[in-house]
Protein backbone atom coordinates (compact mmCIF):
# COMPACT_ATOMS: atom_id res chain seq x y z
CA UNK A 1 0.00 0.00 0.00
CA UNK A 2 1.12 3.60 -0.85
CA UNK A 3 1.37 6.25 1.65
CA UNK A 4 3.52 9.22 2.73
CA UNK A 5 4.20 10.94 5.84
CA UNK A 6 6.72 13.91 7.13
CA UNK A 7 7.48 15.36 10.56
CA UNK A 8 10.15 17.56 12.01
CA UNK A 9 10.98 19.09 15.03
CA UNK A 10 13.18 22.01 16.13
CA UNK A 11 15.69 21.88 18.88
CA UNK A 12 18.56 24.48 19.70
CA UNK A 13 20.98 22.99 17.98
CA UNK A 14 18.77 22.31 14.69
CA UNK A 15 16.26 20.56 12.60
CA UNK A 16 15.45 16.96 12.96
CA UNK A 17 13.50 15.11 10.37
CA UNK A 18 11.73 12.05 9.75
CA UNK A 19 10.50 10.64 5.87
CA UNK A 20 8.49 7.65 5.60
CA UNK A 21 7.11 6.95 1.91
CA UNK A 22 5.34 3.18 1.37
CA UNK A 23 4.55 1.38 -1.95
CA UNK A 24 3.21 -1.68 -2.91
CA UNK A 25 4.79 -4.85 -2.44
CA UNK A 26 3.81 -8.33 -1.64
CA UNK A 27 6.12 -7.96 1.65
CA UNK A 28 7.87 -5.75 4.11
CA UNK A 29 11.06 -4.68 2.59
CA UNK A 30 12.58 -1.75 4.78
CA UNK A 31 14.98 0.60 3.04
CA UNK A 32 16.83 3.42 5.30
CA UNK A 33 18.73 6.39 4.70
CA UNK A 34 20.27 7.73 7.83
CA UNK A 35 22.86 10.35 8.40
CA UNK A 36 26.13 9.22 9.86
CA UNK A 37 25.44 10.89 13.46
CA UNK A 38 22.59 9.46 13.80
CA UNK A 39 22.93 5.56 12.39
CA UNK A 40 22.99 3.82 15.61
CA UNK A 41 19.78 4.96 15.81
CA UNK A 42 18.46 2.90 13.16
CA UNK A 43 17.82 -0.37 14.78
CA UNK A 44 15.19 1.42 16.50
CA UNK A 45 13.61 2.85 14.39
CA UNK A 46 13.68 -0.66 12.17
CA UNK A 47 11.96 -2.50 15.01
CA UNK A 48 9.43 0.54 15.49
CA UNK A 49 8.06 0.02 11.63
CA UNK A 50 8.18 -3.39 11.67
CA UNK A 51 5.78 -3.57 14.63
CA UNK A 52 3.31 -1.43 12.91
CA UNK A 53 3.56 -2.10 9.27
CA UNK A 54 2.94 -5.45 8.47
CA UNK A 55 3.90 -5.09 4.15
CA UNK A 56 5.25 -2.82 1.47
CA UNK A 57 8.47 -1.39 0.18
CA UNK A 58 9.31 1.55 2.96
CA UNK A 59 11.56 3.92 2.86
CA UNK A 60 13.03 5.89 5.52
CA UNK A 61 14.91 9.25 5.82
CA UNK A 62 16.13 10.56 9.02
CA UNK A 63 17.87 13.74 8.89
CA UNK A 64 19.43 16.30 10.84
CA UNK A 65 20.33 20.42 9.53
CA UNK A 66 22.49 22.06 12.21
CA UNK A 67 21.80 25.57 12.61
CA UNK A 68 24.87 28.22 12.46
CA UNK A 69 26.53 27.42 15.38
CA UNK A 70 26.20 30.38 18.37
CA UNK A 71 28.43 31.22 20.86
CA UNK A 72 27.39 29.85 24.48
CA UNK A 73 27.95 26.35 22.55
CA UNK A 74 31.32 27.03 20.81
CA UNK A 75 34.42 25.63 23.37
CA UNK A 76 37.65 25.65 22.41
CA UNK A 77 39.83 22.20 22.01
CA UNK A 78 43.08 22.36 24.41
CA UNK A 79 44.50 19.72 22.59
CA UNK A 80 43.78 21.85 19.24
CA UNK A 81 45.40 24.97 20.44
CA UNK A 82 48.47 23.33 21.73
CA UNK A 83 49.32 21.94 18.78
CA UNK A 84 48.48 25.12 16.69
CA UNK A 85 50.71 27.28 19.00
CA UNK A 86 53.56 24.53 18.76
CA UNK A 87 53.04 24.64 15.01
CA UNK A 88 53.57 28.53 15.23
CA UNK A 89 56.78 28.61 17.11
CA UNK A 90 58.32 26.26 14.62
CA UNK A 91 57.05 28.78 11.96
CA UNK A 92 58.38 31.36 13.86
CA UNK A 93 61.84 29.93 14.45
CA UNK A 94 61.66 28.91 10.35
CA UNK A 95 60.55 32.82 9.18
CA UNK A 96 62.10 34.98 12.33
CA UNK A 97 59.95 38.06 10.67
CA UNK A 98 56.56 36.52 10.26
CA UNK A 99 54.12 38.31 12.21
CA UNK A 100 52.19 36.21 14.74
CA UNK A 101 48.71 34.58 14.59
CA UNK A 102 45.83 37.21 15.68
CA UNK A 103 43.15 36.17 18.00
CA UNK A 104 41.11 35.66 14.90
CA UNK A 105 42.94 33.27 12.80
CA UNK A 106 43.47 31.12 15.76
CA UNK A 107 40.06 30.47 16.19
CA UNK A 108 39.06 30.19 12.48
CA UNK A 109 41.77 27.37 12.68
CA UNK A 110 40.30 24.16 12.02
CA UNK A 111 39.76 21.91 14.87
CA UNK A 112 39.90 24.81 17.51
CA UNK A 113 36.63 25.64 18.08
CA UNK A 114 34.19 22.93 18.26
CA UNK A 115 30.56 22.16 19.23
CA UNK A 116 29.05 20.59 22.35
CA UNK A 117 28.65 16.97 21.38
CA UNK A 118 24.62 15.91 21.51
CA UNK A 119 22.70 14.43 24.01
CA UNK A 120 22.11 10.79 23.23
CA UNK A 121 19.63 10.37 24.97
CA UNK A 122 17.54 13.54 24.48
CA UNK A 123 18.38 12.65 20.61
CA UNK A 124 16.76 9.15 20.87
CA UNK A 125 13.67 10.50 22.78
CA UNK A 126 13.00 13.39 20.13
CA UNK A 127 13.65 10.37 17.29
CA UNK A 128 11.08 8.20 18.85
CA UNK A 129 8.99 10.39 19.01
CA UNK A 130 8.81 11.71 15.27
CA UNK A 131 8.66 7.90 14.63
CA UNK A 132 5.61 7.42 16.20
CA UNK A 133 4.17 10.62 14.75
CA UNK A 134 5.44 9.56 11.19
CA UNK A 135 3.70 6.14 11.61
CA UNK A 136 0.68 7.01 12.71
CA UNK A 137 0.01 9.42 9.71
CA UNK A 138 1.40 6.98 7.65
CA UNK A 139 -0.87 4.29 9.05
CA UNK A 140 -3.44 6.54 8.68
CA UNK A 141 -3.00 7.37 5.17
CA UNK A 142 -2.24 3.63 4.39
CA UNK A 143 -5.95 2.99 5.79
CA UNK A 144 -7.25 5.73 3.78
CA UNK A 145 -6.10 3.92 0.56
CA UNK A 146 -7.51 0.63 1.85
CA UNK A 147 -10.70 1.64 2.42
CA UNK A 148 -10.71 2.58 -1.52
CA UNK A 149 -9.11 -0.75 -2.12
CA UNK A 150 -11.85 -2.37 -0.12
CA UNK A 151 -14.79 -0.96 -1.78
CA UNK A 152 -13.00 -2.03 -5.54
CA UNK A 153 -12.86 -5.51 -4.39
CA UNK A 154 -16.31 -5.37 -2.72
CA UNK A 155 -17.81 -4.25 -6.33
CA UNK A 156 -15.73 -6.90 -7.89
CA UNK A 157 -17.80 -9.57 -5.85
CA UNK A 158 -20.53 -7.97 -6.37
CA UNK A 159 -20.30 -8.52 -9.95
CA UNK A 160 -19.40 -12.09 -9.64
CA UNK A 161 -22.24 -12.86 -7.70
CA UNK A 162 -24.18 -11.45 -10.26
CA UNK A 163 -22.76 -13.65 -12.68
CA UNK A 164 -23.02 -16.52 -10.94
CA UNK A 165 -27.05 -15.86 -9.51
CA UNK A 166 -27.46 -15.09 -14.13
CA UNK A 167 -25.49 -18.97 -15.08
CA UNK A 168 -26.71 -20.55 -12.19
CA UNK A 169 -30.63 -21.39 -13.08
CA UNK A 170 -29.31 -22.30 -16.87
CA UNK A 171 -27.13 -24.60 -15.91
CA UNK A 172 -29.88 -27.76 -15.37
CA UNK A 173 -31.29 -26.96 -18.82
CA UNK A 174 -28.22 -26.60 -20.75
CA UNK A 175 -27.05 -30.12 -19.31
CA UNK A 176 -30.47 -31.37 -20.50
CA UNK A 177 -30.08 -29.90 -23.95
CA UNK A 178 -26.52 -30.94 -24.38
CA UNK A 179 -27.55 -34.57 -23.27
CA UNK A 180 -30.52 -34.56 -25.86
CA UNK A 181 -28.48 -33.74 -28.58
CA UNK A 182 -25.58 -36.16 -27.58
CA UNK A 183 -27.87 -38.84 -27.18
CA UNK A 184 -29.28 -38.38 -31.08
CA UNK A 185 -26.05 -38.11 -32.72
CA UNK A 186 -24.83 -41.44 -30.60
CA UNK A 187 -28.20 -42.65 -32.07
CA UNK A 188 -27.47 -41.56 -35.60
CA UNK A 189 -23.90 -42.78 -35.68
CA UNK A 190 -24.54 -46.58 -33.85
CA UNK A 191 -28.40 -47.04 -35.28
CA UNK A 192 -28.90 -50.26 -32.66
CA UNK A 193 -27.25 -48.53 -30.24
CA UNK A 194 -28.02 -50.30 -26.53
CA UNK A 195 -30.29 -47.32 -25.00
CA UNK A 196 -29.28 -48.25 -21.00
CA UNK A 197 -25.45 -47.77 -22.87
CA UNK A 198 -26.64 -44.53 -23.97
CA UNK A 199 -28.67 -43.73 -21.10
CA UNK A 200 -25.12 -44.83 -18.98
CA UNK A 201 -22.67 -42.75 -21.09
CA UNK A 202 -25.14 -39.50 -20.98
CA UNK A 203 -24.89 -39.79 -17.03
CA UNK A 204 -21.07 -40.20 -17.05
CA UNK A 205 -21.02 -37.06 -19.52
CA UNK A 206 -23.98 -34.98 -17.06
CA UNK A 207 -21.37 -35.21 -14.17
CA UNK A 208 -18.49 -34.12 -15.71
CA UNK A 209 -20.16 -31.17 -17.19
CA UNK A 210 -22.56 -30.39 -13.86
CA UNK A 211 -20.67 -27.47 -12.69
CA UNK A 212 -23.28 -26.85 -9.59
CA UNK A 213 -20.69 -27.91 -7.48
CA UNK A 214 -17.77 -25.36 -8.77
CA UNK A 215 -21.19 -22.37 -8.23
CA UNK A 216 -21.60 -23.44 -4.53
CA UNK A 217 -17.95 -23.45 -3.97
CA UNK A 218 -17.29 -19.66 -5.89
CA UNK A 219 -20.31 -18.28 -3.27
CA UNK A 220 -18.53 -19.68 -0.62
CA UNK A 221 -15.30 -17.80 -1.50
CA UNK A 222 -17.17 -14.62 -2.32
CA UNK A 223 -19.13 -15.14 1.26
CA UNK A 224 -15.33 -15.32 3.14
CA UNK A 225 -14.13 -12.68 0.92
CA UNK A 226 -17.02 -10.20 2.50
CA UNK A 227 -16.14 -11.86 6.22
CA UNK A 228 -12.34 -11.28 5.74
CA UNK A 229 -13.48 -7.52 4.65
CA UNK A 230 -15.91 -6.70 7.29
CA UNK A 231 -13.49 -8.21 10.39
CA UNK A 232 -10.58 -5.43 9.01
CA UNK A 233 -7.07 -6.34 10.00
CA UNK A 234 -4.34 -7.25 8.49
CA UNK A 235 -6.38 -9.27 5.43
CA UNK A 236 -3.86 -8.92 2.17
CA UNK A 237 -2.63 -12.18 2.43
CA UNK A 238 -5.65 -14.04 3.09
CA UNK A 239 -7.48 -12.13 0.50
CA UNK A 240 -4.42 -13.28 -2.11
CA UNK A 241 -5.39 -16.88 -1.00
CA UNK A 242 -9.40 -16.56 -1.07
CA UNK A 243 -8.65 -14.97 -4.86
CA UNK A 244 -6.29 -17.91 -6.02
CA UNK A 245 -8.93 -20.00 -5.08
CA UNK A 246 -11.46 -17.97 -6.78
CA UNK A 247 -9.62 -18.70 -10.24
CA UNK A 248 -9.56 -21.94 -9.73
CA UNK A 249 -12.95 -22.30 -9.12
CA UNK A 250 -13.50 -20.16 -12.19
CA UNK A 251 -11.17 -21.77 -14.43
CA UNK A 252 -12.95 -25.46 -13.60
CA UNK A 253 -16.32 -23.87 -14.35
CA UNK A 254 -15.11 -22.37 -18.12
CA UNK A 255 -13.40 -25.99 -18.74
CA UNK A 256 -16.65 -27.88 -17.81
CA UNK A 257 -19.49 -25.26 -19.23
CA UNK A 258 -21.93 -27.52 -21.78
CA UNK A 259 -22.94 -23.88 -23.21
CA UNK A 260 -21.02 -21.08 -24.62
CA UNK A 261 -22.99 -18.78 -21.95
CA UNK A 262 -21.98 -20.82 -19.20
CA UNK A 263 -18.43 -20.60 -20.94
CA UNK A 264 -18.64 -16.77 -21.07
CA UNK A 265 -19.84 -16.52 -17.64
CA UNK A 266 -16.81 -18.53 -16.64
CA UNK A 267 -14.41 -16.12 -18.58
CA UNK A 268 -15.75 -13.54 -17.19
CA UNK A 269 -15.69 -14.54 -13.62
CA UNK A 270 -11.89 -15.08 -14.33
CA UNK A 271 -11.54 -11.39 -15.62
CA UNK A 272 -13.26 -10.31 -12.41
CA UNK A 273 -11.24 -12.52 -9.88
CA UNK A 274 -7.68 -11.04 -11.73
CA UNK A 275 -8.58 -7.44 -11.43
CA UNK A 276 -9.29 -8.98 -7.24
CA UNK A 277 -5.95 -10.45 -7.00
CA UNK A 278 -4.66 -7.13 -8.36
CA UNK A 279 -6.23 -5.58 -5.47
CA UNK A 280 -5.69 -7.23 -2.61
CA UNK A 281 -1.81 -7.82 -3.79
CA UNK A 282 -1.81 -3.86 -2.75
CA UNK A 283 -3.69 -4.32 0.78
CA UNK A 284 -1.97 -4.81 3.94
Amino acid sequence: MTGYAATVTESPRGELGLELRSVNSRFLDMQFRVVEELRALEPMLRERIAARVGRGKIDCRLYFTGNTISVDRQTADPAALLSLARLATEAKRAFPDAAPLSVAEVLRWPGVLAEQPLDDAKLRASVEQLCERALADLIAARAREGERLSEIVRARVAEMRRRVSEVAPLVPQAIAAHQEKLALRLREAVGSLDEERVRTELAVFAMKVDVDEELTRLCAHLDEVERVLNAGGAVGKRLDFLSQELNREANTLASKAATQKVAQCGLELKLLVEQVREQVQNIE
